[in-house]
Parts: structure tokens; sequence; C-alpha cells
């Protein structure tokens, strides 16, 4: 091309534009060329590979990223849902269509599949609530993606992945929900239906479930240890001849064998019997009946100080199905506790009756799993976060039980001499 063809060609090109009408009301012209072309880089970006290769692609999204940081709202939906039924598009497109309003993002969050943890996580971090909102609602959300939905602790986005089945939680994941639950108690129904849910987090959940959360996880959760007392069967023997030596074994045959109370601890006491330190705490709970009561029933003072102080005693009906006591000796707990019984009546309180129906309902072994649980949760398989949010409240619950400062869990008993 010579250059006075190209000269004459500017001076058309120059003398349509000046031509170009403009508008009678004042409006915006006319941007057909921009729709048309924008349509058309989309279409090549979505061209199968046997018809564009990888730096083609590229070349067109990014020119076509360039249009779009300009684009009307309009245009940039548009493309956004032409490109959403796509298996493979430019990251670089990917990234500025998800950062996008969420009127731009949402073809792409809600309806394609191929978006990575990398693109779902970014999107997180740097748009809206209702970005998230549309993440947590996809078919296969991962668990590094929900765990990036979880940092900002934003409620609605957690129970939207509580009822998304198709999201996958890690064990860390469950832990926070859980200790959310605690503020939050519209989330315990939820999760109880997660098939994420262990024991480990439903015994913990249920220090702050309601009545009615609290009767599905022991009749969910209150597993047998029969299979591993079967298993185990031999290795208790062996370390008795070690002499019970090794810490590790010691504590796990603790967790599986079917004695609860401890008969170390009843050589030390001055009671002749679990049952008579109860019957003396129904006159006086103070702390060292409450360290009695512990060490004779094989659990840590903390944790038997937690179940004294629940505020609705379910685990005071587990505590004593446990140790093997009968519904006297639950009776003097309830009154050592202070809690309404209507004597005077001689009616049992709706509280207590509840109380007696959970004791009633739960086998002997299946409420030493639970109790177990909840003495060993105190020391170990927690995150530092959970841990604290179950002793959270716990001093004014005590003081209410004039129970003083609970004491170091490291440093009380657990059962021995099995």
């Amino acid at each position: 091309m010579n250059q006075g063809t190209a000269a004459a060609m500017s001076e058309s090109a120059a003398r349509r534009e000046v031509d170009t009408p403009t508008p009678p009301d004042g409006g915006v012209p006319s941007r057909r060329s921009r729709t048309a072309l924008l349509k058309r880089l989309a279409d090549v970006v979505s061209l199968p590979a046997s018809r564009v290769n990888a730096f083609e692609r590229s070349m067109t999204a990014d020119l076509l990223v360039e249009i779009l940081r300009d684009a009307e709202l309009e245009e940039r939906v548009k493309v956004a849902r032409r490109l959403a039924p796509l298996t493979e598009i430019p990251n670089v497109l990917v990234r500025l269509i998800l950062r996008d309003q969420i009127d731009v993002a949402a073809p792409l969050l809600t309806d394609n599949a191929s978006l990575n943890d990398c693109d779902l996580i970014d999107c997180i971090r740097g748009t809206s609530e209702s970005h998230r909102q549309a993440i947590a609602g996809r078919r296969g959300v991962s668990e590094v993606v929900v765990e990036a939905l979880m940092e900002p602790g934003e409620v609605g986005i957690v129970e939207a992945l509580l009822r998304n089945d198709h999201a996958r939680f890690s064990h860390g994941s469950i832990q926070i929900v859980a200790m959310m639950a605690r503020e939050r108690p519209q989330l315990s129904a939820l999760l109880l239906r997660r098939p994420e849910l262990r024991p480990s987090h439903a015994y913990i959940l249920f220090w702050w479930a309601d009545e009615s959360a609290r009767r599905t996880i022991l009749q969910r959760f209150a597993v047998s240890r029969e299979i591993l007392q079967e298993a185990a069967s031999d290795v208790f023997s062996l370390a008795a001849e070690e002499g019970w030596r090794d810490p590790l074994s010691r504590k796990a045959l603790q967790f599986i064998e079917r004695r609860q109370r401890n008969r170390t601890a009843l050589t030390r006491s001055r009671f002749a019997s679990l049952e008579e330190a109860i019957a003396e705490a129904e006159k006086a709970l103070s702390r060292e009946m409450v360290e009695e009561i512990a060490d004779l029933a094989g659990i840590r003072p903390m944790t038997a100080a937690k179940i004294l102080a629940d505020r609705t005693g379910e685990p005071i009906a587990i505590l004593c199905k446990a140790t093997g006591l009968t519904k006297p000796s639950l009776r003097s707990l309830w009154r050592a506790t202070k809690r309404p019984e209507n004597a005077a009546t001689g009616e049992v309180s709706a509280a207590l009756e509840n109380v007696i129906r959970v004791f009633d309902m739960i086998a002997v072994d299946r409420a030493q799993t639970v109790l177990r649980y909840w003495n060993w949760a105190l020391s170990s398989g927690l995150s530092p976060r959970l841990l604290k949010a179950i002793k959270a409240g716990e001093s004014a619950s005590a003081e209410e039980l004039s129970l003083p400062e609970l004491s170091n869990p490291e440093s009380s008993s657990v059962a021995t001499g099995v």
C-alpha cells in the first residue's frame, strides 16, 4: 500500500467519524460495533482447541479484557453469560469477571463447573458477600474453598454452606462451625445434618445445643466401645505386666475399658463409695466435693464442674449412668446443684423429668463413651479457639453453684488401675 492510498483511507475514516450524526436527544451514540466485537471475541474464546490454539485464545482474551474494563454493565453481563458454559476460559478473563459486580460474576459462579479453587479463593477474598453467597451454593465446593468462605465469619454464608449437600467440610471447618453454634443456635440443627460430623464434634456441640439437638446427639453418636474392647482385650494384660508405664497406651486403654469408676481413688478417699460422696455433696457442694466426686468417677475436676454447672442438667444423667449410679443418686446431685425439683408438691419438675428420661434412654456403655469424650476433649484433639469456647462462661456458672475457679485439667485425675 503506497502513502497516497494510506492517506486517502485515513481521510475517509476521519470524514466518516465527523459525519456520524449526534442523537437528537443528546443520548449516547449507538455502540453496535462494540456489541458485535465483544460477541465475536467471546465466540473466538469459545472455539474448541481444534479451531484455535492456546496462544490465539490467550491473545483474544487479552483484547477482550481491555474492552471489558470500560464496557457497560449490560455488555459485561452478556459476555459472562456467553462464557459461563465453557470448560476452559483463560485465567486473566476469569479473574476479571469474578472480581466484577455480582451481576457479571454470577453466571460463572453459578453455572461454570470448571472454576478452580485458586480462582474461587481469589474471588472470596477480593469481592463482596454476594459473591461469597453465590460460591457457597455451588456444586462441589472443596474443603479449602469452604475454609476460605468461613474466614470472614459471616453466618449467612456458613448457613448456606451447611445447606449445600455438595460442599465438603474439613475437620477444622466443622470445629469452627461447632464453635459458632454457641452464639448462633440455629447452626446446631444444620450442623447435625452434615455427614462430616463426628462424635468428637457432636459431643462438644452438645454443651450449647438445645434439648432436641442434645437428644439427637445422644441417639446418633453415643456409640458402643465393644468392638474396641474385643480388639484390645489382650493388651490390658500386656500393659499390666509393664506396670502401665507407657502413657500413650494407658490413656487409650482408659478410654476403651469397661469400668468407669476409679478404684485407686477409692483407696485414698474418706468416703466408702461414690454414692456416699454424692450424698454428702447434697448437703453442701464445695470445690473439694466436686474434686472428690470427679476422682471417684474417674474424670477430671474440670469435666465434673462443667457437668454440674450445665444449664439444663442432661450431663448429670450421663455421669450417673456411666458410673453405675441409680436414680436416688441422680436426684441427690440434682439437689446439690440447687436445681428445681418441686419437692414441696412432690412433683418432678419438667427439667428433672427430662434428665431422668435421658438417664433411662442411654445404655451404660454408651454413656461412658460420651463421658470419656468430654473428659478427653479438655486435653486433646481440639483447636485452642474451640477449647476456649467450651470453657467460656464456666466461671459464672460455677459461681451459681458456689464453686470457685475451675482447676487445671492437666493436674487433675483420670481413671487408673485398669
